[in-house]
């Protein structure tokens, strides 16, 4: 019976804090989409497709998904030099949008959850603050 108590709190706890994190993930998603709006959209386009040649796909980016610290640092201090996104090269420039650690947070959880891409695991602000220029 104690094996079960303490199984059964194990999985209470586990729920609660994975609940806590999709509201906290939502919350942010929506802050998110509003910087996307408002810096993102113009080059990125509505749905996250790009410009072929020109600015990469954030839709179905395996980029994206593969290079989490360098997406990072592209948003937070601008992006210039080659990439490799869904096996097509761009090399153009991104400009440091002048983000806050925090929105920086906001819109990588935004991007990184839309446009068929899913992410396990929420970017923070700490996570911004470690990320440093090259």
């Amino acid at each position: 019976m104690k094996l079960f108590i303490w199984a059964y709190l194990g999985l209470l706890s586990g729920t609660s804090m994975y609940l806590h994190q999709d509201a906290g993930l939502e919350e942010s998603m929506k802050r998110g989409e509003e910087i996307y709006a408002d810096f993102c959209i113009t080059c990125h386009l509505d749905s996250g497709e790009g410009v072929a040649g020109t600015f990469p796909p954030l839709a179905k980016s395996d980029y994206l998904m593969q290079q989490r610290e360098a997406s990072i640092r592209g948003v937070k201090y601008g992006q210039s030099g080659e990439i490799v996104v869904n096996g097509v090269t761009y090399n153009s420039m991104m400009m440091d949008p002048g983000l806050e650690e925090e929105e920086v947070a906001d819109v990588m959880n935004y991007i990184l959850n839309s446009w068929g891409n899913r992410s396990d695991t929420m970017v923070t602000v700490e996570e911004v603050a470690q990320i440093q220029p090259r």
